[in-house]
């Protein structure tokens, strides 16, 4: 009997031992989570736009992401976008308004490379409705937005958060989208939608999130941003930082949209320390971090980085999969619209008129039969070479898929937008000074070659110039008194107090930038009422069309407006060259 008793305790003891171990085993089995964002077209590895091998791409990414499956287990595995993914590249536009029957092939690469959750992105609804919505509907996985709300039935356009089971646990992932759009887009890309405040959604969500969940993850389409002394503004532009700070509950945090590299601590008002990543653009790093699961009573561990992928080779299942979408886009962009005369580069745009800049403005207004246009370096250092110019090229030359609008404005608007444009394009400056344009000091650091633009103070995107305009620009002023108006160009005067009609990308005319907001002073509820044409297609279209009847571009600068002192600006120039695209 003794016998018995002593085996059945043992037995009892034994049981407990295993299942103390298999606990054990459970709680220390690691989940990886890895995440893109701003893919920005870059599915293959090649570039189209400038027709050669390029580098990032969705194809080495899935290497990566295979090998650390193969490392962690496939169930051990989060895959994670945080959006702007249908917009960039001509292998997005050719799906998004070419071939429109097909799966779209970002749903198809997405699909099968096995991604668990993404949020949408701005230039994902700058796409427009027909765009993303037939998207959304061909993805195997859910699409995020706590913050997007139909104003129908007040309930998330797209889900707000999706619960995924991997490494043993219930893993929360919460998506938002920055909610500045309305003041970008034209309200028909996003009928009826609205946008709430990042910060007070999260709120809204977390505690029941922290109830359901053993981890709460967040994708936000806004950049990391700053933190603000006392209470964040509403409707923050970037806001991640702020999320993390301001809503305790998130154990880790995944951002984009503002393609500035990020990996970074943020201790909220608990006290507790949450992780906030931001890979970049163009599917050049990915984020990726592992998450050490513990007891209830002691904290997570969190480790990882941000892992640069471009030096992968592709992986070739992919490839193979792949090989007829990319030689049908490789097909479209080479197809041939005209002949270039001469180099084009945006380079010379950020010192004066430019030849690149000058093409677009009078195509813009030749398209709209307007008085005067204003245009901005959509990339940052894009080039054109001489010779043939392909479908490819467009986007260098017109980098998303912006409308054309025609807007009035009164003479004094006109003035103080472009008197907004230079102050935040130029500083003020002595004989003493060794630079012109307007960069952040200290300089930030870890910029790399080719990302100058991460030194300027405003985005290159929003240093609008003027054509239909002879216009001076002093750069020893200061912000609000650089600019003197001479006249329209025709030489006829040019008045304060008279309407006139000005062709501008819908982002700006939808707000984006400020310049009719701050600049011009305009409400932005009124904004709309200003407009009185617009083309029914994207910009880029109308460009191809004019290089096709043209048979070309003969760019010349129009030079219709200047910096000076002219000499200290020419003395000043190379350095801020240097600074710039060094």
């Amino acid at each position: 009997m003794k016998h018995r008793k002593f085996l059945k305790s043992l037995g009892l003891c034994a049981l407990t031992i295993f299942v103390a171990l298999r606990g054990y085993a459970q709680v220390q089995t690691p989940l990886r989570i890895i995440t893109t964002t701003d893919v920005h077209g870059n599915y293959f590895p090649y570039d189209f736009t400038a027709g050669k091998d390029g580098n990032g791409s969705l194809a080495r990414i899935y290497k990566y992401v295979e090998g650390e499956r193969a490392k962690y287990g496939r169930d051990n595995v989060l895959l994670l976008d945080v959006g702007d993914i249908l917009q960039g590249q001509p292998s997005s536009y050719y799906y998004n308004f070419m071939d429109t029957v097909s799966t779209h092939v970002c749903a198809s690469v997405l699909n099968f490379m096995g991604y668990d959750a993404m949020t949408i992105g701005n230039h994902d609804i700058e796409t427009g409705h027909k765009v993303y919505d037939r998207f959304v509907s061909q993805c195997d996985f859910p699409v995020l937005a706590a913050n997007a709300i139909n104003i129908l039935d007040g309930k998330c356009y797209w889900k707000p958060y999706t619960i995924v089971e991997k490494a043993g646990k219930r893993i929360a992932v919460f998506g938002l989208i920055t909610p500045t759009i309305p003041r970008w887009l034209p309200n028909s890309l996003w009928s009826g939608m609205k946008f709430e405040d990042m910060v007070e959604e999260a709120r809204l969500y977390l505690p029941d999130l922290r109830r359901k969940a053993d981890i709460v993850v967040g994708i936000f389409h806004s950049g990391v941003g700053k933190l603000h002394e006392g209470k964040q503004p509403q409707h923050e532009e970037n806001a991640a930082l702020a999320v993390a700070q301001q809503v305790p509950g998130f154990d880790i945090i995944f951002c984009g949209h503002d393609h500035r590299r990020a990996d970074t601590f943020v201790v909220n008002t608990e006290g507790d320390t949450v992780r906030v990543f931001n890979a970049g653009p163009n599917a050049e790093y990915v984020s990726a971090a592992t998450v050490r699961f513990e007891p209830k009573d002691k904290k997570n561990i969190i480790e990882g980085g941000l892992v640069s992928i471009s030096g992968m080779e592709p992986d070739p299942t992919f490839m193979h999969h792949f090989a007829d979408k990319i030689n049908t886009l490789k097909a479209f962009t080479k197809e041939v619209i005209g002949k270039n005369k001469k180099v084009l580069t945006t380079q010379p745009a950020f010192f004066g008129p430019s030849p690149f800049i000058d093409f677009i403005h009078r195509m813009q207004l030749k398209i709209s039969k307007a008085d005067i246009s204003f245009a901005a370096p959509l990339s940052f250092d894009g080039k054109i070479e001489r010779g043939d110019v392909t479908v490819g090229d467009m986007f260098t030359l017109y980098r998303f898929e912006n409308r054309l609008y025609v807007m009035s404005l009164t003479g004094q608007e006109i003035k103080d937008y472009l008197e907004y444009s230079y102050a935040g394009w130029t500083r003020q400056i002595t004989e003493t000074d060794t630079s012109m344009l307007n960069f952040i000091e200290p300089e930030p650091q870890g910029i790399g070659e080719g990302e100058g633009w991460k030194r300027l103070a405003v985005p290159s995107y929003n240093f609008d110039s003027a054509a239909g305009l002879l216009y001076t620009v002093d750069v020893t002023k200061p912000a609000g008194q650089k600019v003197t108006i001479i006249s329209l160009a025709n030489g006829k005067e040019f008045k304060l107090d008279k309407k006139y009609r000005v062709a501008m990308n819908s982002y700006r005319g939808n707000g984006g930038g400020q310049h009719l907001t701050k600049g011009a002073h305009i409400p932005k509820d009124q904004l709309q009422g200003r407009i009185v044409w617009t083309t029914e297609r994207d910009l880029r279209y109308y460009l191809m069309q004019e290089i096709r009847s043209e048979r070309g571009i003969n760019a010349k600068p129009l030079n219709q407006w200047k910096f000076i002192p002219e000499k200290l600006v020419k003395k000043i120039r190379p350095n801020d060259e240097k600074r710039l695209f060094r």
